[in-house]
């Protein structure tokens, strides 16, 4: 048994912050502060601003934002067009934003919006990456239901007939695409879009929604509907679903399943900070 001098020489784990941290009131933030950080995220959305142009969209005075400024291009975080009278975001910017990507794990950040799917649709989330012609299962959290959809870490399936698949081929375009779409692609049930014609068809139409439906294409009683995950510069990175039985995600419930999975795909987007296009 640890004696009381053990307990006091222990070392303790530093905290993080200080008790009562759920307190999120003005007296625990710094309102310079937060004024600093709101001109650095309105510049970093629209660059090549004046400072009247700046301070006029922020509703603050002109002086307050340009001793914003002027702390903020000291820490290189923006800077200063002389010849065009404009101010950018700057460098440093940079620097913080490829620490915070570095630091981001995809599957590590979809846990969260992976177990808040499941929660919302009561049926099994999965987190998809393509892998050649394939979709490669990263992460999945499964429903609590008895009959269920099973797709471990590390199970493949054709880009063609799945969800995550098709909502990522739908993001491909040019000779990527192409040369996908060239391949033989197999038929697993009456359901597959085993046709190139028939697919791009699909392809076109779950661009114009923002998800994908997998209506028995690859297991006969099986359904799934599906939605891109995209990096920073929009590139499509990931795709996130849900599946289950058609006994339980039926036809009728399309719409309301599609929102809860495209909001955990912008969830996514945003989390590894990453930029969702519009739907095309």
């Amino acid at each position: 048994m640890d004696s009381p001098k053990d307990a006091e020489t222990s070392p303790r784990r530093a905290r993080g912050r200080p008790r009562g941290w759920e307190d999120n009131s003005a007296q625990n933030t710094i309102k310079s502060l937060d004024r600093a950080m709101a001109v650095l995220d309105y510049l970093s959305a629209h660059p090549g601003l004046t400072l009247s142009e700046l301070a006029g969209d922020l509703k603050q005075s002109p002086a307050t934002v340009y001793r914003i400024l002027v702390t903020l291009e000291g820490r290189r975080l923006v800077e200063f067009d002389s010849a065009e009278q404009l101010w950018h975001i700057g460098p440093q910017a940079f620097v913080i934003g490829a620490r915070f990507l570095r630091r981001t794990s995809l599957v590590e950040r979809a846990r969260p919006v992976l177990r808040g799917l499941m929660e919302e649709t009561g049926e099994t989330a999965n987190l998809g990456i393509v892998r050649e012609a394939s979709v490669l299962f990263v992460s999945q959290v499964e429903t609590h239901e008895s009959i269920r959809a099973f797709f471990p870490p590390g199970t493949l399936s054709p880009l063609h007939a799945s969800g995550i698949g098709k909502a990522l081929l739908a993001e491909m375009a040019g000779e990527r695409l192409e040369k996908l779409l060239a391949r033989k692609m197999e038929r697993f049930t009456a359901h597959t879009l085993a046709e190139p014609e028939a697919l791009r068809a699909d392809l076109s139409a779950i661009r114009a929604r923002g998800y994908s439906i997998d209506a028995e294409e690859k297991t006969l009683g099986m359904r799934c509907i599906a939605a891109a995950v995209f990096d920073a510069s929009g590139e499509a990175v990931a795709g996130i679903s849900v599946s289950g039985p058609t006994i339980r995600m039926r036809e009728d419930m399309t719409d309301t399943t599609s929102r809860a999975v495209m909001r955990a795909a912008q969830e996514l987007t945003a989390a590894i900070g990453g930029v969702t296009p519009p739907v095309r």
